[in-house]
């Protein structure tokens, strides 16, 4: 197969520098002492919402405001919206409400026009609040957009991670990514679940992704489960249970059908079928 390596674009002078500065002064105001994140994060979002329209609190005395106005003003704040995970049993009320402005910063940027499909922008944002609300984040870490999680608290990310569009990280029983680790679109990462006979009824168990696996496009890996170092979970799989290192499991449930031509020869010998070439 051709190899396509990713070509290096970036934004205008202009614009690179205005995002610099943006970023620049949103880590020192973020950063700032006794900084309140409500506040930090309200006034960012209407900066970037209303951009030239006055403070946010001049746009809110503005006469008329309709109640339209006003809701959409109002919900700028974290405090005054609730997310998900807020209603959980076995949410921490006092970590939580630490990370929720910078999750509410964090989707709500990629709702607006300058945000979005802005990925030069969104991943250098994202950079500057993982390491705030994660427990541990890695260097280089590549985040898209639309990315969601339950607590946010519970990720431990090594390093050279990307996870791309749409994917959720539900970290309820805390997920751990190894380095090099790739979340293709779409695809889960759960660390709780559901009795089947009592839907309140829930065990949460931390799912793990070793180095350098990879989660394919729209795929999903449940609760408890470990992907082995080079392990693979393919393309709308649904991994129920742990997957060897260098194995590529299909299916749903996932099972091993290859394993990778680059594995070590303590793992090719446990495969079932012989080892996959890329050739």
């Amino acid at each position: 197969m051709p190899h396509l390596p990713l070509r290096q674009v970036g934004p205008d002078a202009a614009m690179q520098s205005a995002s610099e500065r943006w970023l620049a002064d949103l880590d020192a105001a973020i950063s700032a002492p006794g900084a309140d994140w409500n506040l930090v994060v309200r006034d960012t979002l209407c900066a970037l919402a209303w951009p030239g329209s006055g403070t946010w609190e001049e746009r809110l005395a503005a006469t008329p405001l309709s109640d339209g106005s006003r809701l959409a003003l109002l919900a700028l704040d974290p405090r005054n919206i609730t997310l998900e995970p807020e209603y959980y049993a076995d949410v921490d009320p006092v970590r939580f409400a630490r990370v929720k402005p910078l999750l509410w910063l964090w989707y709500s940027f990629d709702r607006l026009p300058i945000g979005g499909q802005h990925v030069a922008l969104g991943i250098e944002l994202r950079r500057l609040l993982a390491p705030r609300i994660f427990r541990r984040v890695g260097r280089n870490f590549k985040c898209f957009q639309h990315v969601e999680f339950s607590f946010g608290y519970n990720m431990e990310v090594g390093d050279d991670c990307v996870v791309h569009r749409h994917v959720l990280l539900d970290d309820r029983g805390g997920i751990t990514m190894g380095n090099r680790v790739s979340i293709a679109d779409y695809a889960n990462i759960y660390s709780h679940t559901h009795s089947i006979t009592e839907q309140v009824d829930v065990t949460n168990l931390p799912t793990i992704l070793e180095d350098d696996v990879r989660i394919t496009y729209h795929a999903t890996v449940l609760a408890g489960v470990r992907v082995g170092e080079n392990g693979m979970v393919g393309a709308a799989a649904v991994a129920t249970k742990d997957v060897r290192p260098y194995h590529v499991n299909v299916g749903i449930p996932a099972k091993s059908i290859a394993v990778k031509s680059t594995a070590p020869p303590e793992h090719a010998r446990r495969a079932r079928i012989p080892p996959h070439s890329s050739s």
